[in-house]
């Protein structure tokens, strides 16, 4: 039987706001298989993106607990988790979130130079390849469109070989073109380093490419259902 890799028992998240303390998860229980593709679905404010922030110790839950690859990230210190994601998980946003200053080559790098790795650029030198970018190594983000700026964001979350992938809204700023050439990217991505993949998405074409769908309202799990065929 396939391994859990990200758990998460009885998740809540309130948050503290100009109007007031703000209900955001309420009792999430969820399960998810390494090598799993978890395509997260729901109405704008349903809580999807806050999800994937719980899960990616990004934002930490106010009760119940979180464990991903055997760690409780519930129990974990900041730096702590930082470490944690630096080994374990890769995070690819609908903002690129490219350092402006460093190359493409400079800004894959960077994560595995942080974790010590001493083959470091030729590691990002071959992610960039596998996104189609081996000519643009040498190229500042403002000089890459915004579909090859998503390429560079995926190779910096795919170059350390993480365990479990997180994408919110990876296609969110892109055109319909170039949003599916992303995301075939993405899933290759899972399908060459074996990654569970948790992806939010409004687009049900692209949810329909999971192995399982959850679909959120209100900050409470509203359904679940096997998908299509995996990508």
């Amino acid at each position: 039987m396939t391994d859990t890799i990200l758990s998460l028992r009885d998740v809540t998240l309130a948050l503290d706001g100009n109007a007031g303390r703000v209900e955001i998860l309420h009792g999430i229980t969820l399960d998810l298989r390494e090598g799993e593709t978890l395509g997260l679905v729901g109405p704008s404010g349903s809580g999807k993106s806050s999800l994937l922030m719980v899960m990616g110790g990004l934002e930490r839950a106010s009760s119940g607990t979180v464990t991903a690859a055997g760690h409780d990230l519930s129990a974990m210190g900041e730096d702590s988790l930082a470490r944690f994601r630096r080994n374990h998980m890769g995070v690819v946003f609908q903002s690129f979130h490219l350092i402006p200053t460093m190359t493409a080559l400079e800004n894959v790098a960077t994560p595995l130079e942080l974790a010590g790795r001493r083959d470091a650029f030729d590691r990002a030198a071959e992610e960039l390849e596998a996104v189609g970018l081996g000519v643009r190594l040498d190229h500042y983000p403002a000089q890459l469109s915004g579909g090859e700026q998503q390429r560079v964001a995926l190779a910096r979350a795919a170059a350390p070989r993480p365990r479990i992938l997180l994408a919110d809204e990876p296609t969110g700023n892109l055109d319909g073109t170039t949003g599916e050439a992303i995301m075939d990217l993405l899933f290759g991505l899972r399908d060459r380093h074996g990654a569970t993949l948790v992806l939010v998405t409004h687009a049900p074409e692209l949810a329909e490419r999971c192995d399982r769908i959850v679909r959120l309202v209100d900050g409470r799990v509203d359904g679940e259902a096997a998908a299509g065929a995996a990508a």
